[in-house]
């Protein structure tokens, strides 16, 4: 697929920011789908995504440049250029998380509640951002002779994205699912999905090409690991509380 979606006045509109911008709208109204059910303040909720999208962009991008220093440190020039990839996610959920703790503290809301309602909305997002990697062929994996393999460069590789984009997508489901029938106190979804998408994604890291590394370490890898004891303690947390 040519990266390039369509041409505005002659600048060049990439697939990968189309899908990224698509998976945000869509998140968007299942949150506010969300707030009408709850009564959850929709204003509330509009103020924060204004700083919380830019913000996880951001994070994203600045989380993929430190860890690929050795590249950018000699391309100072590419380090804001993200029209062909190179946001991560864990840097977008750092800066979103961050972000929402300074919003609820000076809206006086609860920053657990807050996150319930978009994690889900993250989750469908990252499911259909992933496509924009496929657009751009990029986070595959490594050879594989299965028939759902794609060919990249001529060799037959591990779909990664297409796994963690239908795995995030189950997620949501089931956040939602959980979300409307079995959750008691605010932050069980925000903890399910830590646990959930750290474990999918430390799985799925193992078999991509392009990792970025740390001391000789995935650093996905260390970080999942480390969000998935964190969602497993606020479960544990959670449910201790009176």
């Amino acid at each position: 697929m040519d990266p390039v979606a369509f041409k505005i006045f002659g600048i060049e509109i990439m697939w990968y920011g189309v899908l990224i911008s698509l998976g945000v709208l869509l998140g968007v109204l299942v949150a506010l789908k969300e707030c009408r059910r709850t009564g959850f303040k929709e204003d509330n909720l509009l103020d924060f995504l204004l700083i919380a999208i830019p913000s996880a962009i951001v994070g994203a991008r600045a989380y993929y440049v430190i860890f690929s220093w050795n590249y950018y440190s000699q391309h100072p020039s590419e380090i804001i250029n993200i029209r062909n990839g190179g946001l991560a996610i864990h840097g977008a959920l750092i800066a979103g998380i961050i972000v929402g703790i300074l919003f609820c503290r000076k809206r006086k809301i609860n920053v657990l509640e807050l996150l319930d309602i978009v994690i889900p909305s993250v989750a469908l997002g990252q499911a259909i951002g992933r496509w924009g990697n496929f657009v751009n062929q990029e986070a595959y994996g490594g050879p594989t002779d299965l028939p759902w393999g794609i060919v990249v460069n001529g060799q037959k590789v591990h779909p990664t994205f297409l796994y963690e984009s239908i795995m995030n997508i189950a997620i949501c489901i089931f956040l939602i699912w959980f979300r409307k029938n079995k959750k008691t106190t605010h932050g069980q979804v925000l903890s399910l999905y830590l646990i959930l998408y750290s474990a999918v994604r430390f799985f799925v890291e193992g078999l991509r090409t392009d990792s970025l590394m740390f001391l000789g370490m995935r650093v996905a890898q260390l970080v999942s690991l480390s969000a998935i004891i964190a969602g497993i303690v606020l479960w544990m947390y959670l449910k201790k509380k009176p």
